[in-house]
């Protein structure tokens, strides 16, 4: 039977300091045993020693567990030193072509798997509106939904292709947003009927091809979620993305350190409401300290109220369910053998080639 401390660590995807464990950090792991790890460019030097830290850490945690990384291509490409840059979504979705599209997913996903990874936080179904450009970039496909929607399916199958899951973001969208969640809460000033129509149709086309969603930190004040950030709001995940939209897999947070969250309101706080929210995964990417005060907090308030306590249990058996199923398991399973170097230099050239061609075929 599933005790309170370890349902709440495994909601739980947790970052590292460094490219090996601390002796701290193996004992954190060790309490928390959490449900993934997830990397960034100071934990990654080489795929032989990133392999063998997400293979340290990940004992700590259970079956189908999540190993995570950033590959979006462009600005956000945690793996563009260690392999080659890879080209952003933008760029591949100007192409048009939809040839180019699964084939930037099914590179970034031979990437990943090399590396060790088994999941990564891509696409982005952000529309590249201009209130946002200045923050988002690149990361957005494109402008219209149908462009989004084009994009996104072809670059999920060719992540799917090669064994790795990808995560739709940052739900319920960031392309009307000014301010970057990072640092703030982003107000967004669109209606109900303009997300719904435009931001969120991405979402619904997609609802069954994504087998994770990541919640913003953003604010929808002209709608019933007010200016409560979508990762704590029920409206936005429970009754707009589970019960209109139908979404039926993983839901992740957004990491819990950011501004986004953090500037609005505690972590003790920001936990327990994301969870009552409807998240199945709390995403914290650096601070030991608040990864072990967000696991206290939910242990706490399950000590404390038998209503939350039965909440996080479930939450839990939902989120490892979700992990587990035949489909899931095909994505969350293991990456595979390590490539020999030479392999992995092949690719890199391969990454290489495949960007000039991204660029050849930009319109003029």
């Amino acid at each position: 039977m599933t005790t309170i401390r370890q349902a709440a660590g495994s909601l739980l995807v947790v970052g590292l300091s460094g490219p090996e464990l601390t002796a701290l950090e193996r004992a954190w792991l060790k309490l928390i045993r959490p449900a993934g790890i997830i990397l960034f460019r100071r934990n990654i030097h080489t795929a032989q020693q990133t392999r063998a830290l997400l293979d340290e850490a990940t004992a700590y945690s259970g079956p189908a567990h999540l190993r995570c990384v950033d590959i979006e291509g462009g600005t956000v490409d945690r793996l563009r030193d260690a392999v080659a840059p890879m080209p952003s979504a933008q760029s591949v979705s100007r192409t048009g072509n939809i040839r180019l599209m699964q084939k930037h997913g099914e590179l970034i996903a031979r990437e990943a798997r090399a590396f060790g990874f088994n999941t990564t936080l891509a696409p982005v179904l952000d529309l590249a509106l201009p209130a946002s450009a200045s923050v988002m970039g690149t990361r957005a496909a494109a402008a219209d939904p149908e462009g989004v929607i084009r994009y996104a399916r072809a670059f999920l199958a060719g992540l799917a292709s090669r064994g790795v899951a990808g995560c739709a973001k940052h739900f319920p969208g960031l392309g009307g947003g000014t301010l970057d969640s990072h640092l703030e809460t982003p107000s967004i000033q669109r209606t109900g009927a303009e997300l719904w129509q435009e931001d969120l149709a991405p979402y619904r086309a997609l609802r069954t091809e994504f087998p994770m969603v990541m919640v913003s930190h953003a604010a929808y004040p002209r709608t019933p979620g007010k200016n409560l950030p979508a990762t704590a709001s029920p409206y936005w995940v429970t009754t707009v993305l589970q019960k209109r939209i139908g979404y039926r897999g993983l839901i992740f947070s957004d990491d819990m350190e950011m501004g986004g969250i953090l500037k609005f309101m505690p972590m003790e706080e920001a936990a327990i409401d994301a969870v009552r929210a409807g998240i199945h995964l709390l995403e914290i990417c650096h601070s030991p300290e608040l990864i072990l005060r967000c696991y206290e907090s939910l242990i706490h308030e399950a000590e404390r109220s038998a209503t939350f306590r039965k909440l996080l249990l479930d939450r839990a058996k939902v989120s490892g369910r979700l992990r587990s199923t035949r489909s899931a398991s095909l994505l969350f399973g293991s990456p595979g053998r390590a490539l020999p170097a030479k392999q992995l230099a092949t690719l890199a050239d391969q990454v290489r080639r495949y960007a000039a061609t991204i660029e050849k075929e930009q319109p003029r």
